[in-house]
């Protein structure tokens, strides 16, 4: 269980750190009321600069996806309930980032930010480009909050796990005996 639990959450942990960097991008866009021509061109220049980056970077990630996929599908092997409620909803929602990122957010950076045009920041930003810049922004967002429901499930697993193994730690084993000793009665003479 540790060594699983440790690598779901040190790649779930280093993929939320990866869609945090696009918060300079992000906060322009999503954060800052009015948005404005000079907002999206900033976010526009990052998106384009990822766009272009090496295509190594793409297969490290995919090769951390698919070990916290992986580490994922070996703990709901076990079949314990526990790791069904838990596990299966961290795989839920790592999926759903999985998917969110292969069929929303690299396909929009690949084939809109690839090239932009050549501007100045107070040139009027593109309508097109705008709805997609906005769409990144908002597909970074779910995705950070599902990476960050599955550092909260697998937090709630390692207490429930904790909690489970303190209760059989006070009893004797048998099933009558409550799982802790009695709080004792305190008398206090007046």
């Amino acid at each position: 269980m540790g060594v699983r639990a440790s690598v779901v959450v040190c790649v779930t942990s280093f993929l939320l750190g990866s869609l945090f960097t696009h918060w300079i991008a992000d906060s322009l866009t999503l954060w800052k009321s009015p948005i404005t021509d000079e907002h999206l061109w900033t976010a526009a220049a990052y998106y384009a600069i990822l766009a272009r980056g090496p295509a190594e970077i793409l297969y490290f990630f995919s090769a951390v996806v698919i070990l916290g996929g992986t580490a994922l599908l070996w703990s709901l092997r076990d079949g314990n309930a526990g790791n069904l409620m838990f596990d299966g909803g961290s795989m839920f929602l790592f999926s759903t980032t999985v998917i969110m990122y292969l069929y929303s957010v690299l396909p929009n950076i690949s084939a809109k930010f690839a090239s932009i045009p050549t501007h100045h920041l107070l040139d009027p930003f593109p309508r097109a480009l705008r709805n997609t810049t906005l769409e990144l922004a908002s597909s970074n967002l779910i995705c950070s909050v599902a990476l960050t429901g599955v550092l909260a499930l697998q937090a709630g697993r390692f207490w429930a796990e904790n909690a489970e193994e303190d209760d059989t730690a006070y009893g004797d084993g048998t099933e009558d005996q409550l799982s802790r000793p009695d709080t004792p009665d305190v008398k206090i003479d007046t």
